[in-house]
């Protein structure tokens, strides 16, 4: 299925209500360090603390009546989780979120708090969206995937629409990429409105299936990744979103847990800003030099906030 430009406008309208439109973050510091105009898009100041919450929201309010009464189920390692369970809790959806029994607790916490039902699942040996496709066809319920789905992409897509509606033309846009729902919907808007604009993924050394994908020119799957980077440890890209980052995307690079640390506690110092290990990636590939961007105008999408800080703390003392 094509999603266009289009829908991401019509997301926008449907969502505007209720998402943040988060605002646009600049630091003379970082603009120092790259030689570049850096612009950050900061999802950790969303709803619920990431950008999930646009696509989720676009999604379920597209439901019919009769799917809205029975409810949804979705499968998440935590930030769609808590996106698909407080658009629940705001369109009175009942909600269902399949998470893994090592989800950081902070998310796990949240998701309940939005009033969802959490069920638990061993990621190593059990399969998240089998165990939702068997409570869906039990319970009658809508399976809310977390990347590949057109609602949810265009939702996503509104994130880069603000930031170039925002800052004007960029030359380059950098964009974590987990399952691709982010980067597929943000290259679409980029690309709309701001043509000459590079559009580059950015995943976990770990877990580089987009990159590999990207390079093969066909889908690839790696085993599960182990990375810090909870939000990308997808095996896979979807179909659906692959497709559209090999229309949209220009390139990707992956960045270590260890390169993530540093530049998520240099964020948190200087910029005063909690973003979590994934919502890091794009912004530590830009501090760590992995593209060409001085004299560019650079933006990135710090894609979400919700880190466990007794964890955090004890990487800092590590």
């Amino acid at each position: 299925m094509e999603v266009d430009f289009d829908d991401v406008a019509r997301a926008h309208e449907r969502i505007k209500g209720e998402a943040h439109r988060t605002p646009v973050l600049t630091s003379a510091t970082v603009d120092a360090l790259t030689g570049a105009t850096v612009f950050f898009k900061p999802e950790n100041l969303q709803r619920m603390g990431a950008f999930k919450f646009r696509g989720a929201y676009n999604a379920l309010s597209q439901l019919s009546p009769e799917q809205k009464r029975m409810g949804v189920v979705a499968f998440s390692s935590g930030n769609h989780a808590q996106a698909v369970a407080l658009s629940g809790k705001l369109l009175g959806v009942p909600a269902t979120i399949v998470m893994p029994t090592d989800a950081p607790q902070v998310k796990l916490a949240a998701t309940r708090g939005y009033g969802a039902e959490v069920v638990s699942y061993d990621a190593s040996n059990e399969d998240r969206q089998k165990i939702a496709e068997k409570l869906a066809a039990e319970r009658g319920l809508t399976v809310i995937p977390p990347f590949d789905h057109p609602h949810i992409l265009a939702g996503q897509g509104t994130a880069a629409k603000e930031l170039i509606e925002d800052t004007g033309p960029l030359d380059i846009l950098l964009v974590p990429c987990g399952g691709g729902g982010l980067l597929s919907g943000c290259a679409i808007a980029a690309k709309h409105l701001s043509p000459g604009c590079r559009v580059i993924g950015v995943e976990p050394a770990a877990g580089d299936d987009g990159l590999r994908s990207f390079r093969a020119g066909k889908l690839v799957s790696i085993g599960l990744p182990d990375t810090i980077a909870d939000g990308a440890r997808t095996m896979s890209l979807g179909k659906l979103t692959f497709a559209l980052i090999r229309k949209h995307v220009d390139d990707f690079v992956t960045v270590t847990d260890a390169e993530i640390l540093k530049w998520m506690f240099f964020l948190w110092e200087r910029m005063k800003i909690v973003v979590e290990p994934t919502g890091m990636l794009a912004a530590s590939a830009l501090l760590e030099g992995k593209i060409s961007a001085k004299g560019k105008r650079v933006g990135v999408v710090l894609s979400g906030g919700n880190v466990d800080l007794k964890w955090a703390a004890s990487r800092l003392r590590a």
